[in-house]
């Protein structure tokens, strides 16, 4: 190992992968830092649910191996009803998909440091110019970037990071083995990724199924701990709690069991993000944060993120007397409000709104789902306030009010 880069990297998730396969493939020395330990990697960071589409495989390159199974249908249920629409998707095998990114971007030149656990940014007369890890170790690079996740160990110390705690999602999930896929009066689940709004099994929040092929699937609950969730949570309840809840009553686990080593926990914010970037840094993935407000994707807009990365450190990098000063990656903001999140506040708004709605307010959205038409609903789903409207109906007046009062009350 050198201890000179064009580019250091913290992270090697979808985010710090992808950076590093983009400028390594365009000829940069890029080394990437990991905290875990290579033979075991990604055990401690397996954390995705790993659901994705057919774009962001084919944009990526992304091969079939890594594909635990293609989907045909996406499924929204609410406690008594549900609604199902036709759209191609893939679920991941998160690990395998992980180490895809570390060795395609190993043979194009990238170089890995596992073991790596990084604290802090080294500065020099302001500005970022390399990384300290495992105590005393450095290494120094024109470019610095962040893709530790909520962490965020340089962001923080460079002032960028801004994550609220009352933004945090936290979520587990299980694969488990005997699931009864098709139950009459459930959705048919075959080759489908489900999303759940049942504030008994997930308040202010969201569970899911994504069948993996079989009898088998990803199975997991995820919340955000604001005051949605406070309205609606049991206080003897944790994030297990609700989980074992809903394999204990529903029906369709009945003669379910976990799959042995396969427990993922995760967290990410859900927000808008701050600061982007600063003199000789950048911030990508999860560290902005960057995943999706709504449905809690985040491995496309993280390949994206470190795309966006990527091609802004080409941009100075590729003229030598281009100082990588805040003003000239200013353009990795651009690049990341119109490829990573476009529309992220109205999306945002959408997410508090829905998260604010009850259970019957769930079950009605079902058939206001079935009765709209697919390009209101695509329109909708973008973030498009008229096509929002739509899905309103005169009896969400007081959830408006209510919604309006807590936006009032944040700010």
């Amino acid at each position: 190992m050198n201890d000179e880069y064009d580019v250091v990297i913290a992270g090697a998730g979808p985010a710090g992968g992808q950076c590093a396969r983009d400028l390594a493939t365009r000829g940069y020395d890029v080394v990437v830092l990991e905290t875990e330990a290579e033979d075991e990697f990604p055990r401690q960071s397996n954390k995705s649910t790993a659901g994705t589409f057919p774009s962001m495989m084919s944009a990526f390159g992304v091969p079939d191996d890594v594909v635990m199974n293609y989907t045909e249908n996406v499924v929204l249920e609410s406690p008594t009803d549900y609604y199902v629409r036709q759209q191609p998707g893939a679920v991941l095998e998160f690990a395998d998909f992980k180490r895809f990114l570390v060795e395609d971007s190993r043979e194009d030149g990238a170089e890995y440091v596992f073991d790596a656990h990084v604290t802090e940014p080294i500065v020099e007369n302001g500005e970022p110019i390399g990384v300290r890890y495992n105590g005393s170790e450095e290494v120094y690079a024109d470019i610095v970037i962040d893709a530790t996740g909520p962490s965020a160990p340089i962001a923080k110390k460079l002032g960028v990071s801004d994550l609220e705690r009352t933004n945090h999602a936290i979520g587990i999930e299980y694969e488990l083995e005997g699931i009864e896929i098709d139950r009459p009066g459930y959705a048919d689940l075959t080759d489908a990724m489900m999303l759940r709004l049942d504030h008994d099994l997930a308040p202010g929040g969201y569970s899911w199924i994504f069948h993996t092929g079989a009898d088998t699937a990803k199975v997991g609950i995820c919340y955000i701990q604001n005051e949605s969730h406070q309205n609606y949570a049991r206080d003897d309840f944790s994030v297990d709690d609700y989980l074992q809840h809903w394999l204990e009553t529903d029906p369709r686990f009945a003669d379910a069991s976990r799959i042995e080593g396969k427990q993922h926990r995760g967290s990410a914010h859900i927000q808008l993000p701050g600061q982007l970037y600063t003199d000789r840094f950048m911030a990508i993935g999860d560290t902005v944060p960057s995943v999706d407000p709504l449905w809690g994707e985040g491995i496309n807009k993280c390949m994206r993120s470190g795309r966006a990365a990527a091609t802004t450190a080409d941009a100075c990098l590729k003229h030598g007397g281009l100082e990588p000063t805040a003003e000239n990656l200013e353009v990795y903001e651009t690049l990341w409000h119109r490829d990573v999140a476009p529309n992220m506040d109205s999306r945002l708004l959408m997410t508090e709104l829905l998260y604010l709605a009850s259970n019957e307010r769930y079950d009605r959205l079902m058939a206001d789902l079935s009765r709209l038409d697919d390009d209101t609903l695509a329109r909708a789903n973008k973030g498009d306030k008229r096509a929002i409207l739509r899905l309103l109906e005169p009896g969400d007046i007081p959830l408006l009010a209510k919604f309006a009062r807590q936006r009032l009350t944040s700010r």
